[in-house]
């Protein structure tokens, strides 16, 4: 399954790209299930998928990890934004 990840903020700046193309070998996974993935790349990735204040949208609707993936699908993650 085809799909676009895009990082955003620190996380782009940590992972050193703002998005990729990923050939994911599984059929139909949830999103936990991708993040596992990414964070099993180690280094930074594993830092940057081991926030638990990582937010997440799936074709530019915030997510769940518990939601399924599908053909196409634009993943997004990026952290919480704060402001003064």
């Amino acid at each position: 399954m085809q799909l676009k990840l895009k990082f955003f903020a620190s996380y782009r700046e940590k992972i050193g790209r703002e998005e990729e193309n990923l050939d994911w070998a599984v059929g139909s996974g949830t999103l936990g299930e991708l993040v596992l993935f990414l964070r099993a790349r180690g280094g930074v990735w594993q830092e940057v998928f081991t926030d638990p204040h990582c937010l997440m949208a799936i074709n530019t609707s915030m997510a769940r990890t518990a939601e399924y993936l599908h053909e196409g699908d634009e993943v997004a993650f990026f952290p919480p934004v704060t402001g003064g």
